[in-house]
């Protein structure tokens, strides 16, 4: 477990182990209270003797308290330090694994920091805190009489190897048991994103026949390990029992022979039972040890560093450059995006367009950082578009994306990104995309609950008020995915003068379309296909291109009607 002490929790967990330390010391403290009661009083009759020894006890009894709180609060410090360090930066490579199509076990890591702040607040590692000092008890226990710290100590050896080779035996069962429970998630939250289409073309038996089936096989592997448990708890329970046993009578005979006072084989009893009590709690909370540690290893392979420069860059004005751009997606050898070259001055308007599966939203998702090529780079203004942080994203970038998704919040929560409101920036974004009359008709205006993913609202009105979150602080670049996909004619009006004022604005603007209406607005034109530039340059020069008979191409003659 030496995630223990990782840097950040290292000083609550020392001072948790020094607690131990001294609660473990103060321990003693009964079992000698004993030992002094039948040895001593007994024999002299002395109740001041016993007064002064229960006024001892009393005070070890309270500082034991006083250090398992301590121990109990440090311990609750370095899950809070825990939680608090991890869970941004896990939630930030969360996203961006999400949006680069690599989530995969990754999208678990919360579980897996929420799983280790659980465990850290749980008994499972106050078994680990007192298990180290079970030598301080056996030592005692020796020292009374070597026949009973051997009894003890065979005994604690015996517990311990029966632990080992539980826990050597079932690892692997435990790590497979949760790849399929995450794997049975998967599938379930799978379902909840395709319910409509799972309910309309009655896919609801075969979906659930699909995660029965992995949910089987969860509870199979996870009923075999519950067998494996309560087998390891009986015995435990029943060797413990044993030893009990076992030191009450080698204590007997020692007392029988003369060689020890009954003070002793009582007092070595008690120790013998604290000493073995953290073993007992291991054996019931191995499973959850296992569980954590393969959660530090899980999330030790995250790439979770900070992606923000560390120096601050000017704002820009909207200069894009993608130089000789490859891009490939994980585990394919098959490039998508091969090679492109282009570039854009600020204030310019780029249309891109292409047969189906050319590349042109790839090729937005690296203009955005979202995803970074395996070669070539993306340039805003001079500087590499995946290195200039989120920070700077959030001011200078906007973007409405194919499939356009809101969250659940009120309209101006929404236009605002999900950070402050800031009233006349939200106003001014919605009056920028042609919406505000559109927001003011609303039951609540601009504080109107929108549902989970923008529920309560048509496809077209989602689609007009992402395009109000995307002009929102006046970014320098404009990235819109197919824009006019949900809009009826007075939404594709507002879109138009939005994108005119934009380009008034000196704001750079690329956009993917398949309508010819929408390439009225560019000033340059780039053809994608099977994932090259095909063709770039003035809108009216490459359309001219694409209009000639030597050049004409089925899947782009649409944008013939432009002209």
């Amino acid at each position: 477990m030496t995630w223990l002490f990782a840097p950040a929790l290292r000083r609550f967990i020392v001072l948790a182990a020094a607690a131990s330390l001294l609660l473990n010391v103060l321990a003693l403290a009964p079992s000698l209270f004993m030992l002094q009661v039948f040895d001593r009083v007994f024999a002299s009759g002395s109740v001041e003797t016993l007064t002064m020894l229960t006024l001892l006890v009393v005070t070890c009894l309270i500082a034991m308290g006083a250090m398992d709180l301590l121990r109990a609060r440090a311990l609750g410090w370095a899950a809070s330090v825990l939680d608090t360090r991890l869970g941004p930066s896990v939630l930030d490579h969360l996203l961006q694994a999400s949006a680069r199509g690599q989530g995969g076990d990754a999208v678990h890591g919360l579980r897996d920091v929420a799983l280790l702040r659980g465990f850290l607040g749980g008994g499972g590692v106050l078994a680990l805190f007192d298990a180290p000092w079970l030598p301080l008890y056996l030592l005692v226990i020796t020292a009374f009489d070597p026949w009973l710290g051997l009894t003890a100590g065979l005994g604690a050896l015996t517990l311990f190897g029966l632990i080992w080779l539980t826990e050597r035996a079932t690892r692997s069962g435990i790590e497979a048991s949760t790849r399929q429970a995450r794997q049975a998630s998967r599938v379930i939250d799978s379902a909840l994103r395709n319910a409509e289409v799972i309910l309309g073309m009655g896919m609801g038996r075969a979906t659930v026949a699909r995660w029965s089936a992995v949910n089987d096989e969860v509870l199979e592997r996870q009923m075999a390990l519950t067998r494996v448990q309560s087998l390891l708890q009986a015995c435990v329970r029943a060797l413990r029992q044993g030893l009990q046993v076992a030191m009450l009578v080698v204590g007997a005979w020692l007392v029988v022979r003369q060689h020890a006072s009954p003070g002793i084989m009582v007092a070595a009893s008690i120790l013998l039972g604290k000493a073995l009590s953290p073993i007992e709690q291991l054996s019931g909370s191995w499973r959850s040890l296992i569980e954590a540690r393969a959660a530090w290893q899980r999330l030790q392979g995250l790439d979770i560093t900070e992606r923000e420069t560390a120096l601050e860059l000017p704002a820009p004005r909207g200069q894009i450059d993608l130089e000789r751009v490859v891009y490939a997606f994980p585990g394919q050898r098959q490039a998508v995006i091969k090679g492109v070259s282009l570039s854009l001055a600020p204030g310019q308007c780029l249309g891109i367009i292409g047969p189906s599966g050319s590349g042109k939203t790839t090729l937005l998702r690296l203009l955005l950082g979202i995803w970074q090529p395996q070669s070539g780079t993306v340039r805003l203004d001079g500087a590499d578009i995946g290195r200039i942080g989120a920070a700077a994203q959030a001011r200078h970038i906007g973007y409405l994306p194919q499939d356009v998704e809101l969250f659940a919040g009120s309209v101006a929560d929404n236009i605002a990104r999900m950070g402050p409101v800031d009233a006349a920036a939200v106003v001014a974004a919605a009056q920028a995309a042609g919406v505000h009359e559109l927001i003011l008709r609303l039951p609540q205006g601009y504080e109107t609950p929108i549902g989970e993913a923008g529920a309560a609202l048509s496809g077209g009105q989602r689609q007009r008020i992402a395009l109000a979150r995307a002009l929102h602080g006046q970014p320098c670049l404009l990235v819109l995915d197919e824009p006019n996909s949900n809009l009826d004619a007075e939404g594709e009006s507002a879109l138009q003068q939005a994108l005119a004022q934009a380009k008034a604005r000196g704001i750079t603007v690329v956009l993917v379309g398949h309508r010819p209406s929408m390439m009225r607005s560019v000033d340059q034109l780039a053809v994608l296909r099977d994932g090259t530039l095909d063709a770039f340059g003035p809108r009216d020069a490459v359309l001219a291109r694409l209009q000639a008979p030597q050049g004409a191409v089925p899947a782009v003659s649409a944008v013939s009607a432009v002209r």
